[in-house]
């Protein structure tokens, strides 16, 4: 991969990921950070500047997958919502209306239950969903080694210019500039999409002074046009490329596993039952092919390529993902998709193209039962029958919707039987199998944030779901007790949702 890296190629690969996360179709980030780009350069900001507008753009929806499992406990669909929310004004009755009415579409006779907790959860649901947006979006810019400015922004980036909605309430020249630019030029790409230029026009001038700051929107009436219709047959992902502010931000390539394991928590943030499953995955692999005797590069390659593997789960309805009962063949091809998309989004980054192959058959079978290119035998690679072997193994570990987690003994037997039968590489299951059983318990006593054992304990269950009361019951404790140590957890981590929760606890590791 070479000694160092643009990070803007990786991060313009990777928004792919946002996009799909966010129910919209893939180039959005990149087009919404090459219209901001040019607006900031319009506007004459210093070249600092147009490159904190140039990254927040690009990540404008870092966060997305935050409140995933709020929006579809509350909704059902979040890919669906999350679309027709982003664009709706929720100054306007209608447009709230047309977003409530999304409430439990398709679930059938769940569709009452769906619309009754949309209603229920209200304004205080929703300044929930924005601040895990922002929380999130903003701890995984510092991640990223973003600027301090780039993670302010990416923190307002809910914030609108008269302050009617948004996760903190900031108005006009307290929003930071670069979520200003950003959030215009996202709404644009939005609105050129569903209407072609007239109509972002349109929303742009119609929200000046109320969705967005009065000197950005007229300098887009004055230009926007043009580029918009520029980058309709522009090849955008070479323009974007070319629009980074000079000197490009380079990384060194013992950085890339950094930006992998963002984007690694950033997709198992998507359900709740997830937490900490890519870098698992990817441990594990990496620790069988050690075994085996891979040689390091390859080792390497595999770890990323199992933190990476699991992109495409963004692009699948959280509504499917937490369904208990059996899906549908509609439901089931989706889900099916997800390698596919995971291959396409790695694919598009030169620095990331040599893991595709892997992380797109992470579903292949050795008798040809996976999916989704139904591969068998000689076909798969050694790197991919050890990763797809990690992720069945991490996964049978870790409770389902529609089954309950199994020991490391109760796993190894189920892959081995499946081994057996033909689905896996019975070499591939030993090492797996091995490495898992070598995992070392955290020394008690010892966690980060100065977390006590109790807060631990209690931080799990926050970041798996459980409410207040929920904690309460499993612990046996009184639900003021449980509802200190919440408080207690969320001044020591500095968050205050359930997202901000369990990044915290994938970041250190204390997912079980």
């Amino acid at each position: 991969m070479g000694d160092d890296l643009r990070l803007a190629d990786l991060l313009a690969a990777l928004s792919v990921a946002t996009d799909l996360g966010t129910g919209q179709e893939p180039e959005k980030a990149i087009r919404s950070c090459l219209l901001a780009t040019e607006l900031a350069r319009t506007c004459g900001l210093t070249e600092p500047q147009v490159r904190d507008v140039y990254y927040t753009s690009l990540l404008h929806h870092l966060g997305c997958t935050g409140p995933t499992h709020e929006i579809s406990y509350l909704f059902g669909d979040d890919l669906g919502v999350i679309a027709a929310a982003e664009h709706a004004d929720n100054a306007s009755l209608r447009e709230t209306l047309a977003v409530l009415a999304l409430a439990g579409k398709g679930a059938e006779h769940g569709r009452l239950r769906h619309l009754a907790r949309a209603v229920v959860g209200g304004k205080r649901a929703d300044a929930t969903i924005l601040r895990s947006v922002c929380e999130v979006g903003a701890r995984m810019a510092e991640r990223l080694h973003l600027s301090e400015q780039v993670r302010a922004a990416v923190g307002d980036s809910t914030e609108v210019w008269d302050g009617s909605t948004g996760a903190h309430g900031r108005t006009e020249e307290d929003i930071a500039v670069p979520a200003r630019f950003s959030l215009l030029a996202t709404q644009a790409i939005v609105f050129d999409r569903l209407g072609g230029p007239e109509a972002a026009i349109e929303i742009v001038r119609g929200r000046s002074g109320h969705w967005f700051d009065p000197a950005i929107a007229a300098t887009f009436l004055q230009v926007g046009p043009d580029l918009l219709r520029r980058m309709a047959t522009c090849d955008v992902w070479q323009e974007v490329l070319d629009a980074e502010p000079t000197p490009g931000k380079l990384l060194p390539a013992s950085q890339i596993d950094d930006v992998a394991r963002v984007f690694a928590d950033m997709v198992d943030l998507k359900s709740a039952f997830t937490l900490g499953h890519s870098t698992d995955v990817a441990n594990l692999a990496a620790q069988a092919a050690t075994a085996l005797g891979f040689a390091p590069d390859r080792v390497t390659t595999l770890r990323r390529a199992g933190l990476l593997h699991d992109l495409g789960r963004v692009a699948v309805s959280g509504g499917i993902w937490s369904k208990e009962g059996p899906l549908t063949a509609m439901e089931w091809e989706q889900v099916r998709l997800h390698p596919y998309h995971t291959q396409r989004i790695l694919e598009r980054s030169s620095a990331l193209a040599e893991l595709a192959p892997i992380a797109g058959m992470h579903h292949e079978r050795q008798d040809g039962s996976g999916y989704h290119h139904g591969l068998s035998g000689a076909a798969l690679p050694a790197e991919a029958r050890l990763l797809a072997t990690a992720d069945a193994f991490q996964a049978m570990t870790q409770a389902r919707p529609h089954r309950p987690a199994m020991s490391g003994d109760e796993a190894a037997a189920t892959i081995e039987a499946e081994a057996a039968a033909g689905a896996f590489d019975i070499e591939c299951v030993r090492a797996v199998t091995e490495a898992a059983g070598h995992h070392v318990a955290r020394r008690r006593g010892a966690w980060p944030a100065d977390l006590t054992d109790r807060e631990v304990e209690v931080l799990r269950l926050v970041a798996g779901g459980a409410s207040n009361r929920e904690v309460a019951e499993r612990l046996r404790i009184s639900r003021r007790t449980a509802e200190h140590h919440v408080q207690n957890i969320y001044g020591k981590i500095g968050g205050s949702t359930r997202a901000a929760a369990a990044l915290f606890a994938m970041e250190h590791g204390l997912v079980r």
